[in-house]
């Protein structure tokens, strides 16, 4: 397999191309690869044509094909992307008026088994590489023209994997993603969802250039977490909101809660209240997300009204919203990631 040049970061890129070769022609790799994203190395043309084809050689840019791709009615696009060990992952673009959201993936499958969530049925192939997480994002804005010097453009890391269990990687990602001189898309626009893994949160923290943190609470008490997420029989709901209250946000930033509704599980108005109550000393909005359903999922998707009442509850102590469901009907909303086929698709 040759070395992939997406993932690089400027030190990677000067030992890639050799100590013989002066300083300026990593930036100018790195430019070309980010910046104007180009998918052939012999298109380099700031380069010489003969470091081109020795680049070309030993190296490819290492982008993923599409191996599938499904459009919905309301927009959305899910991408069935195939890395270079044939393994797949799926990205999603989400357009909206004004903006785009890309949904990536930091693992092949999830080992972290939430009962409502169809990746979960995976478990776990393997961790991403970086530039495997930062080749979702560049294939997409390459495929639909998407510029972030004229477009507002979000990344959300909540496909499939949890990002915190691959967190170098991540981290890494992150840097090339927001670096002004490559990619440049600002971190207040780059979102990691984790359902919760404690340790892993305070090293998020020490990040000088990480994500905005999104947790998955999805449940009003510790008995009912440990029933849907069974993550919480280690890393407890108690010790979970401990690690949010000493999370070290930016004077920008509030914490993000999520919060799945399953249909007479947790979607009553006394499970709203202790949302509320749970929250009560943080800085933090939350996102009730109705259930997306699929096959294999045993919980079923609340009434608008039950949502709309929940919310209105929640809103009364601090920011809630709705998150509107896009591409459930090709398997692309929230929870619904698990390489499935559609028909007709």
């Amino acid at each position: 397999m040759s070395q992939a040049i997406v993932g690089l970061e400027l030190p990677d890129l000067q030992e890639t191309l050799g100590q013989d070769q002066p300083a300026f022609r990593a930036r100018q790799v790195y430019d070309a690869i980010y910046r104007q994203k180009v998918t052939d190395l012999t298109q380099i043309t700031s380069l010489p044509l003969n470091l081109r084809k020795e680049l070309a050689s030993k190296a490819a840019v290492g982008l993923p094909e599409a191996a599938a791709e499904y459009q919905s009615k309301d927009g959305t696009r899910r991408y069935l992307l195939k890395l270079q060990d044939q393994r797949t992952v799926e990205a999603v673009l989400m357009p909206e008026e004004g903006r785009d959201t890309i949904c990536i993936s930091s693992q092949v499958g999830c080992p972290v088994n939430c009962q409502f969530c169809l990746t979960a049925l995976m478990g776990l192939e393997r961790n991403l590489t970086a530039g495997e997480i930062v080749g979702q994002v560049l294939f997409i804005m390459r495929a639909h023209g998407i510029s972030t010097e004229s477009d507002r453009l979000n990344i959300v890391m909540m496909g499939m994997g949890e990002p915190l269990l691959n967190l170098p990687n991540v981290i890494k990602a992150t840097r090339l993603l927001a670096d002004p001189a490559g990619i440049g898309i600002s971190p207040r626009r780059i979102t990691l969802s984790t359902a919760g893994i404690v340790p892993k949160m305070a090293e998020l923290g020490r990040e000088p250039v990480r994500p905005k943190l999104a947790i998955s609470l999805n449940a009003s008490s510790e008995e009912q977490r440990r029933e849907l997420m069974p993550i919480t029989r280690k890393y407890s709901l108690k010790d979970l909101l401990a690690a949010c209250k000493a999370y070290p946000l930016r004077p920008w930033e509030k914490l993000t809660f999520e919060y799945v509704l399953l249909k007479g599980v947790n979607d009553s108005d006394a499970d709203a209240r202790r949302v509320v109550k749970l929250l009560a000393h943080l800085n933090a909005k939350v996102n009730l997300i109705a259930l997306n359903p699929g096959p294999g999922i045993a919980f079923e998707t609340p009434d608008d009204e039950r949502v709309h009442a929940f919310q209105a509850i929640v809103r009364r102590a601090m920011p809630c919203f709705v998150r509107k469901p896009r591409g459930r009907d090709i398997f692309a909303a929230c929870g619904q990631l698990k390489r499935e086929g559609v028909a007709g698709g």
